[in-house]
């Protein structure tokens, strides 16, 4: 894939040399393998799961995990027009060549970029059409525990947590590959099978709509997800891959606990990810030091199913807040359930972070809030709004679903009320307040309470969008967003499909039906005709399950037994609430023992060893207030003591970052080298660099700068030895040149390039024709458009001021005396015919 760099879009997301990225010889390891995401690299790089088995799997020294993600379609289509496969990130290894491929499946929109990824790669879309020549291909994430709909796809399905599982499967892999072939595809599928958490698709049979999936083999051990007991005990990432782009969560992600209690009737993962389980403070500071110490991230995020559950939240907060001021640093803190913060908490948050604030009701009214077991009622909504907008926040946006079991318009009505009555809670200040109601569809899941309730149609969640639109319509001051109905729908014919969809799947696929989960990309018509072709009844998908009905996820144990979630589905339906088993008592849910202690036991912080999920000594509302800190000197961080000129070189892979992707990479290689870099004043503090001229992207350079200031006293030796092991592959620091200390520094009036011309001989020689051609002329005028956007003529011959040609090489200074050109620009425009993959251009001098 590589050597199709140059007319890749965005080349960057294919290179595959970021920061800590893991690269072996491939002849050392024993088994070798992909981690995919069938999505864009933008998605797949801020999943936390993929970084947990990649850093997991790597500190074994006989197994390489390489990163592959989904291509842009515009990538797919060059991949096919040259017939090249696709291959792993690090080492361009074509996929089919590895031992195995897992997939990350965190949604069901994604099904048919597993197969489009497949069929990039030359691999047989179906498992039975693969042999012992073809990888294995693993799927994972939190829709295997009912992803029959792709079963046929797979030849293994990892269930719940997959630290442990992954490893396992590789021993095996291992284990077989020493085996030198002597076992057939299908006893290493029943071996797998017999690992826990392990789900073989291929030996059970479906034998038709409304029956029970059957073993193949009576002896078969049924699938049951698995649960990494103390996950203290796993290793976290802490040298995250640095993405050269920006992904959709670009920052320290650090995960704090897995597992909810709080019973929400609607939570697939809040049922299947039990039990709660919490890392040490401890252990949060040891990951968090060392993350910021490997990444250089100015940004850190806590993660879990309900951030502000964890036991010692407010410890976890202030250990951090100390930690990460004085650096830089800001937290990030995901939706926190109301109720869930103090005043002395929220002054402290103030202090770092004003945007928007997040709070989920999930229902209009306490009634259906009830219903659904979400467990707040309208006075804490409130009382947490008030104190967010007291501590100068300026905005919340709240969370609502539609279609939930037993709505009304009343509830519906609920949504505006609660809206209104959250603006209130600002006071005088409520004009200037942002109040945004986002509303999402109600889909049924697997294994929750609500795994037998009908999913309202297309028609219904257009009506009752509307419905809010109107009744909103008065109030300019709400804002409303809505999720699209047409994505609702085919997550709810997905989610609790069954084996029978898997032609719906491939015919979709087959007629272009890719990143689903993109509104700018989601063509229903497309899912629709497959649907027809396959004489799929949409409406029985989404439509209510009788209770004494197998379901097609039936042989599937994800701890929760079918007695606690009938109970939990009458309950909802008597509008009863069912308390948090983790201050209350056990509710039964058949993942901890019927004796009311939970089988995993975990420790946070220095309390004493105890069950977290009966952690009842613990009441936020009850904590005392945070500690006064010493605000960091501001007068230091701005402070200039030096200012450097670094001059680098920029080849190789390295070519194809932008200038934007450099900023981000010098930001962070000065992190962590511990070079004090000076910061701009203001609520956002930014290094004070600058660059010189923008380099395009796929041209390379052996001196390019950057200006920076810094706030102490630093040498030269200082500067390149701290910052000789922080850049990608291809840069590097050459000097660092001390600089007065005012902004105007010099510039480059000119550049000497070198131009090589490559391809067959015959286009070589067209090449270097025209370009003679072009010195010899007197001007060469195209037409360009302005900033203004207006079309000017441009005389491209006026920006050279010398040429050499020698055989298919050029060497040619570029003059920027009376403005600036982009060299490619003028080289694609000389020579129109040529390929990007036809010439090399390097840098290698400027003139000041």
């Amino acid at each position: 894939m590589k050597e199709l760099l140059p007319l890749f879009p965005r080349p960057s997301q294919y290179l595959g040399n970021e920061i800590n990225a893991v690269h072996k010889n491939p002849d050392a390891v024993a088994v070798h393998l992909a981690l995919a995401f069938p999505d864009l690299y933008d998605v797949g790089m801020s999943y936390l799961g993929q970084k947990i088995l990649y850093e997991l799997a790597n500190a074994r020294e006989d197994v390489w995990a390489e990163r592959v993600f989904a291509p842009t379609e515009e990538v797919a289509a060059l991949l096919k027009e040259h017939q090249t496969p696709l291959a792993s990130l690090e080492s361009d290894t074509p996929l089919g060549d590895l031992d195995a491929i897992a997939f990350s499946i965190t949604h069901e929109l994604c099904y048919t970029n597993i197969l489009y990824m497949l069929d990039l790669a030359g691999i047989p879309l179906r498992a039975e059409e693969r042999d012992a020549n073809h990888p294995l291909i693993i799927a994972g994430g939190g829709c295997t525990l009912n992803a029959e709909p792709v079963a046929a796809f797979c030849d293994i399905m990892v269930l719940g947590d997959g630290e442990e599982t992954l490893m396992d499967l590789i021993d095996v892999i291992r284990r077989c590959k020493h085996e030198h072939g002597s076992r057939s595809r299908a006893s290493v599928l029943r071996e797998m099978a017999s690992i826990p958490g392990v789900y073989v698709p291929s030996l059970f049979i479906d034998e038709g709509p409304g029956k029970p999936l059957r073993p193949v083999d009576p002896d078969l051990p049924l699938p049951e997800k698995r649960s990494v007991a103390d996950i203290n005990t796993i290793n976290f990432p802490v040298r995250h891959i640095l993405p050269f782009g920006k992904p959709v969560h670009d920052r320290l992600t650090v995960e704090i606990a897995r597992g909810c209690t709080r019973g929400c009737r609607f939570c697939h993962a809040g049922m299947v990810y039990r039990p709660a389980r919490e890392r040490s403070l401890p252990e949060l500071k040891r990951i968090i030091d060392e993350g910021l110490a490997a990444t250089g991230y100015e940004e850190i995020s806590f993660l879990s199913l309900s951030t502000g559950d964890f036991s010692a939240f407010q410890g976890l907060f202030m250990q951090t807040f100390a930690q990460c001021r004085s650096q830089q640093v800001s937290i990030s803190l995901p939706s926190l359930r109301a109720g869930s913060l103090n005043e002395s908490l929220l002054t402290r948050m103030a202090e770092i972070r004003h945007t928007g604030m997040t709070v989920a009701p999930e229902a209009g009214t306490q009634r259906l809030r009830d219903v659904i077991n979400k467990g707040i009622s309208e006075e804490e909504i409130l009382e947490h709004a008030r104190m967010v907008f007291a501590h100068g926040w300026q905005g919340i946006k709240l969370y609502f679903m539609i279609g939930l079991p037993t709505e009304t318009r009343e509830d519906l009505d609920g949504i505006l009320d609660l809206c209104l009555k959250v603006r209130a809670t600002a006071g005088k200040k409520a004009k200037r307040m942002q109040i945004t109601a986002a509303i999402s569809p109600f889909v049924p899941k697997p294994f929750t309470p609500f795994q037998w309730e009908p999913q309202i149609s297309m028609q219904e969640i257009e009506d009752r969008l509307a419905y809010i639109k109107q009744i909103f319509k008065p109030y300019r001051f709400l804002n409303l967003k809505w999720h699209h109905s047409h994505m609702s729908f085919l997550e709810g014919i997905f989610s609790r499909g069954d084996r029978w969809l898997a032609c719906v799947v491939e015919k979709a696929f087959r007629k272009g039906a890719l990143f689903s989960s993109w509104s700018d990309h989601l063509n229903l018509d497309l899912w629709l005709e497959a649907m027809k072709e396959c004489e799929c009844d949409a409406d029985a998908y989404i439509g209510g399950r009788d209770l004494d009905t197998p379901l097609p996820w039936d042989h599937l144990n994800a701890g929760v037994s079918a007695r606690f979630l009938r109970t939990e589905r009458t309950r909802a339906l008597g509008e009863k609430l069912s308390p948090d088993c983790r201050y209350n008592p056990c509710r039964n849910c058949g993942v901890c023992g019927f004796d009311g202690h939970p089988t995993i036991l975990t420790q946070t912080g220095d309390a004493p060893l105890q069950p977290v999920l009966n952690n009842a000594h613990r009441d936020q509302h009850d904590e005392g207030p945070c500690e006064d800190l010493p605000n960091p000197d501001q007068d230091k961080l701005i402070h200039k003591a030096c200012h450097y000129r670094l001059w680098y070189r920029k080849l190789g892979l390295a070519t194809y970052l932008s200038q934007l992707e450099l900023q981000r990479i010098f930001e962070r290689a000065l992190r962590r080298a511990e070079l004090p870099a000076s910061f701009s004043a203001g609520f956002h503090p930014m290094p004070l660099m600058s660059f010189g001229m923008a380099l395009p992207v796929g041209v390379g350079s052996q001196a390019e700068w950057v200006n920076i200031y810094f706030r102490e006293t630093l040498t030269e030796e200082d500067i390149l030895t701290r910052l000789a092991d922080q850049l990608p592959e291809g840069m590097r620091v050459l000097a660092a040149q001390s600089l007065g200390m005012g902004k105007k520094q010099p510039q480059a009036v000119a550049e000497e390039y070198t131009i090589h011309f490559q391809g067959s001989e015959e286009q070589r020689a067209a090449s270097m024709q025209a370009w003679q051609d072009f010195i010899q002329g007197e001007s060469f005028i195209i037409e360009k458009t302005n900033k203004r956007g207006r079309t000017v003529p441009v005389d491209l011959r006026s920006f050279v001021r010398s040429s050499e040609c020698e055989e298919d090489r050029v060497r040619v200074v570029f003059d920027w005396g009376q403005g600036y050109t982009n060299p490619l620009v003028l080289l694609t425009s000389v020579c129109p015919d040529i390929s990007p993959m036809d010439f090399s251009m390097v840098k290698e001098r400027q003139i000041m």
